[in-house]
């Protein structure tokens, strides 16, 4: 168990080490990814995919504020 967590710890601070526009979204992603793989007994590959899982969807919001036009503020 404790190699599982260990395994965890390093990949979440590799990923940490990416810059901050590569990062976005990964961080949390993998952290959700992280302990539910550990529940299902491979921690290390959850929080990969989790990572990636935390990136599409912080990309695709990005995307869909970028589409959006800017909406006047109301005074």
């Amino acid at each position: 168990m404790k190699s599982i967590l260990f395994g965890t710890v390093l990949t979440v601070a590799a990923l940490a080490a990416t810059t901050g526009a590569e990062a976005k979204g990964c961080l949390k992603g993998a952290a959700v990814g992280g302990l539910a793989g550990h529940v299902a007994g491979h921690g290390v590959l959850g929080a990969a995919a989790g990572c990636v899982v935390g990136r599409h969807q912080a990309n695709k919001r990005d995307r869909q504020q970028q589409e959006q036009p800017a909406q006047p503020t109301a005074r």
